[in-house]
C-alpha cells in the first residue's frame, strides 16, 4: 500500500502543477475565447429543462453543505484516532484560501448575466461576492470531498467500493457541468477547481490507514 500511496503523492504534485500552469494561462487571458465559445455551445445544446435540476444539484457544492461534510469527516477521523489524517484535512482550508486569492487577485471576471440560468436557491454565503470567478469554489470543495471518498473506498477496500467510487466521480462531473451550464463559471474555472481539490485530496489520502 505504501507503493500505491507514493503514486498518490506524485499525482498530487502533477495536478497542483497543472493548476498553477492553468492559473497562469487564465491570468494571461489565453483561454478567454475558448471559455466564451464553450459556454455558448454548452447552453445551446442543453434544454432549459435542466435549469431547476442543476440549480438544486449545485447546492451540494455550497460552503454550508461541503463545510458540514468536512466537519463530519474530521470528527470521524478524530474519533477513529487517525490523527495524521485529521491534521491533513486542515489542508481543505488552505485550498479555500488559494481559491479566494485567485478570485480576488487573478483577473478573470465571471460570465456576464446573459448566461445566468440559475434558480434562486441561495444560502447566506451566496451574498458574499468576489471580483473574479477562478477557480470555482463549488468544484474545488466537491472535488476535495468526492476524490477523498474515492481514495478512502479504495484504501479501505470497502464493499461495493467500485460502484460508490464511480458514483462519486459522476457527481463530480455533474457538478462541473452544472457550473458552466448555469452560467456561474467558465470552463477554465471548473477545471481549476477540480485540479486544486483533487491535488489536496490526494495528499490527505496519504494518511488514510489501510484496512487491517
Amino acid at each position: 500500500m505504501q507503493f500505491r500511496k507514493y503514486y498518490f503523492f506524485i499525482i498530487s504534485i502533477l495536478l497542483f502543477s497543472l493548476f498553477i500552469f492553468l492559473s497562469y494561462i487564465v491570468h494571461k487571458g489565453i483561454f478567454n475565447q475558448f471559455d466564451f465559445d464553450t459556454t455558448v455551445k454548452f447552453q445551446n445544446h442543453l434544454s432549459r429543462r435542466f435549469d431547476i435540476p442543476f440549480s438544486i444539484f449545485s447546492l451540494a457544492g455550497s460552503v454550508e453543505i461541503t463545510g458540514t461534510l468536512w466537519i463530519l469527516f474530521f470528527i470521524y477521523s478524530f474519533i477513529k484516532k487517525y490523527f495524521w489524517l485529521s491534521f491533513s484535512l486542515l489542508l481543505f482550508w488552505v485550498g479555500l484560501t488559494i481559491e479566494l486569492f485567485g478570485k480576488n487577485y487573478l483577473y478573470h471576471p465571471s460570465p456576464p448575466f446573459i448566461f445566468f440560468r440559475g434558480i434562486g436557491f441561495n444560502f447566506p454565503i451566496t451574498y458574499v461576492s468576489s471580483y473574479g470567478s477562478y477557480p470555482s469554489g463549488h468544484v474545488y470543495r466537491s472535488a476535495f470531498l468526492l476524490i477523498l471518498i474515492v481514495i478512502f473506498l479504495y484504501i479501505r477496500k470497502i464493499r461495493n467500493g467500485l460502484f460508490f467510487g464511480t458514483l462519486c466521480l459522476l457527481c463530480l462531473f455533474l457538478m462541473m457541468a452544472s457550473r458552466v451550464y448555469l452560467g456561474e463559471h467558465w470552463t477554465t474555472d471548473v477545471f481549476g477547481g477540480m485540479l486544486l481539490g483533487s491535488s489536496i485530496a490526494l495528499i490527505c489520502g496519504l494518511f488514510i490507514p489501510s484496512k487491517v
